[in-house]
């Protein structure tokens, strides 16, 4: 089996750095020449108009699509992470993520933590954390939207990742599901790396920084 991670210059702690992202679709330009590097104790908003690009671009962090051109690397300390490892270092909470209805709660993060092999020791925590847990063994399928966005986040910690990565987060969400939201976001900003692709403007007053991807006129 091959190694998982590369040996480069020394360095401490996580690094994620982009260079010259594009990313087109069928020969057309979403977003071109995004350059960044960012490390722990970082929020940064990814925003810009309806169709520019801002869950293409979180996805493309998330290892979930292919860039164009450029490149994302993330480093640990003086090693690259190999691309099929980066899960391992990520959160990801996105409308478009797909749950299984025929599963309680519980049983959905179950199933997720059995697929990268985390245990299940951090369940309940978490659940207490999203407001699920009395809930936990309720079938997802009569669950409501905001309920289903709260798993959705717990999702995306149950491994306690060093990246999170939160595209709309607070869609659906009520008072108390949006300062679930404020509550995760300050914690991560706190010591790892929190992202945030948004056009709302109390999720980007979560961020201390900005990348607009807005295409040209």
């Amino acid at each position: 089996m091959p190694p998982e991670t590369t040996e480069i210059q020394s360095n401490k702690g996580i690094l994620l750095k982009a260079v010259n992202l594009s990313r087109k679709f069928d020969r057309r330009p979403i977003f071109k020449n995004v350059n960044f590097e960012l490390r722990p104790g970082s929020a940064t908003a990814i925003t810009g108009r309806n169709g520019s690009g801002k869950s293409t671009l979180i996805k493309i962090i998330a290892n979930l699509l292919i860039q164009s051109s450029g490149t994302i690397d993330l480093y640990d300390g003086s090693t690259k992470i190999k691309k099929e490892a980066v899960y391992r270092y990520m959160g990801f909470v996105s409308p478009y993520l797909n749950l299984y209805d025929e599963f309680s709660g519980y049983e959905n993060l179950k199933i997720i933590s059995d697929i990268r092999g985390s245990g299940h020791g951090n369940i309940d925590n978490v659940l207490k954390r999203v407001g699920l847990f009395n809930r936990r063994d309720d079938l997802l399928k009569i669950y409501s939207s905001g309920m289903k966005q709260r798993l959705k986040i717990a999702f995306a910690i149950l491994h306690d990742p060093q990246i999170l990565l939160l595209d709309e987060p607070t869609s659906n969400l009520d008072l108390e599901g949006i300062s679930v939201v404020d509550d995760i976001s300050n914690e991560y900003k706190k010591d790892r790396i929190l992202i945030i692709a948004t056009n709302d403007a109390h999720e980007r007053s979560l961020c201390d920084r900005e990348i607009s991807i807005n295409p040209d006129a």
